[in-house]
């Protein structure tokens, strides 16, 4: 059995980590290098960088933060927020990162999955998807959580697998920031219908959720952020419980 990850994220905005609840009333976090080297140091797997108003202000990520970042740390590194083509990938992984996420570029042309998947491998490419439920139905939102679309959630992440993707990061919208548990039932759907790892996202606010989305989400990884920057739960002491609850996670 592949090892599960805990991942955390890195909301930027403007230089500094944020963080809010169901996307919006953010506050700040601290300064993301600084934050990254902990988590690194901790044993976090991976980490994942996401600058959430680059689509938003017609802007790309900051690259030379995200230089600082991958200098600091030791461990896989995940960047997103503006990339769109596959110039921004090369200058990001250029910058230091292992990684990249898009959500918005893919949605407003899925083509350019295919396009950074035959460039630079699958194992480089996540596809990023936020998705509320609307009316019982889940839908596919861009731009930081501000744009709904008419993509159905489940067909998406089909489409994007088949396209090259190598990693699907699902945020729920719903969940987010809330503390109350990840999305279990739509994690489980989709990881169940794919054939990469899906990291689940939104939600977390204690030790079980953990548990919970890797067993009922049978989620791959679990990305979180409050809760570490915050200090209301360490990683070595998650791993400690997980590896207790018969989780098989990296030590």
């Amino acid at each position: 059995m592949l090892t599960k990850r805990i991942i955390p994220c890195l909301d930027i905005k403007d230089g500094r980590t944020v963080k809010g609840v169901n996307f919006v009333q953010l506050r700040d976090a601290g300064d993301p290098v600084e934050l990254a080297k902990i988590y690194s140091d901790e044993g976090a797997d991976e980490l994942v960088f996401l600058d959430i108003t680059a689509t938003v202000d017609k802007r790309k990520t900051l690259a030379e933060l995200v230089t600082k970042v991958a200098k600091a740390i030791n461990i896989p590194f995940t960047v997103g927020g503006g990339i769109s083509t596959v110039e921004d990938v090369k200058v990001l992984l250029a910058a230091g990162a292992d990684k990249i996420s898009i959500n918005s570029a893919a949605v407003k042309n899925p083509g350019v999955i295919d396009e950074m998947a035959r460039e630079f491998g699958s194992q480089c490419i996540v596809v990023a998807i936020d998705t509320r439920d609307v009316d019982g139905i889940d839908f596919v939102h861009t731009h930081g959580g501000r744009k709904p679309t008419l993509l159905k959630t489940q067909e998406w992440a089909r489409e994007v697998a088949d396209r090259g993707a190598g990693e699907i990061l699902l945020t729920s919208m719903d969940h987010d920031g809330t503390k109350a548990g990840f999305a279990n039932e739509l994690t489980a759907e989709i990881s169940s219908a794919l054939s990469i790892p899906v990291i689940a996202s939104g939600g977390a606010g204690n030790m079980p959720h953990f548990k919970d989305v890797f067993t009922f989400g049978k989620a791959d990884a679990a990305l979180a952020a409050s809760i570490f920057h915050f200090k209301e739960i360490g990683i070595p002491e998650l791993k400690g419980y997980l590896i207790g609850e018969g989780i098989s996670i990296r030590k």
